[in-house]
């Protein structure tokens, strides 16, 4: 069975990931299984430079298949912020409301019709040598509320409206964000491409 690291630390994506990964035949390794606590800098200037930076360096430290996850948020009204600083927007100190609580400053008094945003995430799957690399992206188009909503998901979950479903992703049941929301996009695709990774390697393992 093919094991792949799943390389963050951070526990809410970790167990997103797993779940929305259910039903392929891998076993996932954990960073603190392997004792690794290094964090790879994010210093590119994108989602997918971000994410390929990480799964290569995992991939390097861990000598395994790796998949790394870089997403964000991005909001018309603040001219594409805090895209690729979404975790760190505000300051590295700040807790998860406290963002919200920011943001929701930021655009005080802008209207309903001009608080577009959107939901990005980029999957990188490295190899063990990170010569070869699959990648993922997906979108999830919303609108910033004026105050949370729902106590589900987590980070800017309960400020982000899917207009179609009249929720925000906080408010909507797993199968629902899983459907709709950007890192379930990006999963779909990169569980097609992990499928047909496991299928070359076990044609290739009988030859």
């Amino acid at each position: 069975m093919l094991e792949i690291v799943m390389a963050t630390h951070n526990n809410h994506k970790s167990v997103e990931l797993s779940r929305l990964m259910s039903g392929l035949p891998i076993i996932w390794i954990a960073l603190k299984d392997l004792q690794i606590d290094t964090i790879v800098e994010e210093t590119g200037t994108t989602i997918h430079e971000n994410a390929t930076l990480k799964a290569q360096e995992y991939a390097r430290l861990t000598g395994m298949y790796t998949l790394a996850d870089d997403s964000g948020l991005t909001v018309d009204a603040l001219n594409g912020r805090p895209g690729v600083h979404s975790s760190r927007y505000g300051g590295p100190n700040m807790s998860s409301k406290q963002r919200r609580e920011l943001m929701l400053n930021e655009l005080h008094g802008v209207s309903w019709s001009k608080r577009q945003a959107q939901f990005r995430c980029t999957l990188v799957l490295a190899s063990p040598d990170s010569a070869d690399l699959k990648i993922a992206s997906g979108i999830c188009q919303g609108l910033i509320t004026i105050s949370d909503r729902g106590t589900g998901g987590f980070g800017y979950d309960p400020i982000f409206c899917v207009p179609h479903q009249s929720c925000t992703m906080a408010e909507m049941n797993t199968d629902t964000k899983d459907r709709l929301g950007h890192r379930g996009k990006a999963t779909f695709r990169m569980k097609s491409q992990i499928a047909n990774l496991i299928s070359d390697k076990q044609y290739t393992e009988t030859k």
